[in-house]
């Protein structure tokens, strides 16, 4: 199948820079137009997100769909006489019907601000300044897709997604803030296929580089000749465990579900809550910060409020910082530290440790060596209880050498131990694992994580 050429709002084929241009000088004509009409005592805040990215889905390595896909979304928020509403929708990118539909957005959030009770907590707007970071990168164009993934690939049985363009978040208010964030990049996210079973792979960055590619593909293809040896049938107990850094980052992402949330913490359904009262305490060996210089998101959340560079979650296995929203910081009087309204990490750093690559197996003696987790969900919240499936080449291993994948075993453990008492080691080198998600929009945002070996991991299916 060709894969069609990406092209702009009407209809010329275009590079990811020029979309960026081109929409920051639309967002500009049509904020500076919608504040235009507040009236006195009305407060206003803009939020753009877009993108310009192009989708090819690949089954059998071969290429089975692909789309282009540029949209643009807005949201505003109007804020009069302590109340507060939000209303969002998407936009052409022509001038005059665009500026039409964020007259008509307003005239609808006025409609609906006259109806709502007064809000206790609103956070009035401020002019939190400026910022400006694109980060431009080289992606694939869409001529080049077939060659740079499906060559290499060339008898292997690969399915997959790939998404590369321009991911754009911007924010403006009648404060006078302005803040822009662009950033060019790509993923991957393969498996390769051996009968049932498969490896699972993701290639990411924001510069495509074959040889980075070429590499990325070997090391998944080295797993696929152990998937063929004898499946090893495991019993519930207690094994010791290596979490590769992909399944790691499946499991450091349950931080993200109110366990650094300084609400959850206040309203005393945290998973963390005993971390937080010093009642618990996790190993020494973590340290975890939400990092903003690793590209993956931008500072500013969508009040325009900014994040600093690096702010440390966890050192040295104590709680340093839990998350707080504006809001929160006003409810139950806390200083906010520029988080979104969900309180959720937005790029999870997890430092490093000691364990070298190479001496991982032997490290790991006898047990599982986990590629891959899914699933996750709190089965306990209160002992910070997580519960999930493995999936994708998770092998036993004995003596240090990997003796067969093994059936779908359900784990559930509590990050207090897994993270705490448990946590053997943690890996020299880290990945960064972007998001990649694509519901609705491809979505920012990420984390960088070791590996872990945990002792005495506990499975019970």
């Amino acid at each position: 199948m060709p894969v069609s050429r990406r092209r702009g709002f009407r209809g010329a084929v275009v590079s990811s820079h020029s979309f960026s241009e081109r929409l920051r000088t639309h967002f500009d004509a049509l904020c500076s137009d919608l504040l235009a009409q507040l009236r006195d005592g009305e407060e206003a805040t803009v939020n753009l997100e877009a993108e310009e990215t192009l989708f090819v889905r690949f089954n059998r390595n071969r290429v089975r769909q692909n789309t282009d896909v540029e949209q643009i979304g807005i949201s505003l928020r109007l804020q009069s006489q302590g109340r507060t509403v939000d209303q969002a929708r998407t936009l052409s990118g022509r001038l005059d019907s665009d500026r039409a539909a964020l007259h008509a957005l307003l005239a609808r959030c006025r409609a609906e601000l006259a109806m709502l009770p007064d809000d206790p907590n609103q956070v009035a707007m401020h002019d939190n300044g400026s910022s400006d970071e694109a980060f431009i990168g080289k992606v694939l164009a869409a001529e080049e897709v077939v060659a740079a993934v499906v060559g290499p690939a060339e008898g292997c049985d690969l399915a997959g997604l790939y998404a590369g363009g321009v991911v754009i978040r911007a924010n403006r208010n009648s404060k006078g803030q302005n803040h822009w964030f662009s950033t060019e990049n790509f993923f991957l996210d393969y498996s390769i296929y051996n009968g049932p079973q498969a490896v699972k792979g993701n290639y990411a960055g924001s510069h495509w580089d074959d040889a980075q590619w070429a590499v990325n593909l070997e090391r998944s293809k080295a797993l696929l000749p152990l998937l063929a040896r004898p499946t090893q049938a495991l019993k519930p107990g207690a094994y010791r465990s290596y979490l590769a850094p992909t399944a790691f980052a499946d499991l450091i992402g349950m931080l993200g579900w109110g366990a650094l949330s300084a609400a959850a913490w206040k309203q005393g359904r945290s998973p963390f809550k005993k971390l937080a009262e010093k009642e618990e305490r996790l190993s020494s060996q973590l340290c975890i910060a939400q990092n903003f210089s690793m590209g993956l998101s931008p500072r500013f959340n969508s009040q325009g409020e900014v994040s600093a560079l690096r702010l440390p979650l966890i050192q040295d296995g104590e709680l340093a910082n839990l998350l707080v929203s504006a809001r929160s910081a006003k409810e139950y009087g806390l200083l906010a530290n520029g988080a979104t309204e969900g309180e959720s990490p937005r790029a999870v750093d997890v430092a490093t440790g000691t364990l070298a690559p190479a001496d991982v197996l032997k490290e790991l003696g006898t047990g599982l060596y986990l590629s891959n987790l899914h699933y996750l969900n709190w089965s306990d919240p209160v002992c910070a209880r997580v519960t999930g499936m493995t999936r994708y080449a998770c092998f036993w291993v004995q003596g240090g050498e990997i003796v067969g994948p093994i059936n779908d075993l359900r784990w559930d453990e509590s990050l207090y131990s897994a993270l705490g008492s448990k946590l053997i080691a943690l890996s020299t080198c880290a990945q960064i694992q972007p998001a990649v998600d694509t519901y609705f929009q491809r979505a920012l945002g990420g984390s960088r994580t070791p590996g872990a070996l945990i002792d005495a991991f506990t499975f019970t299916l």
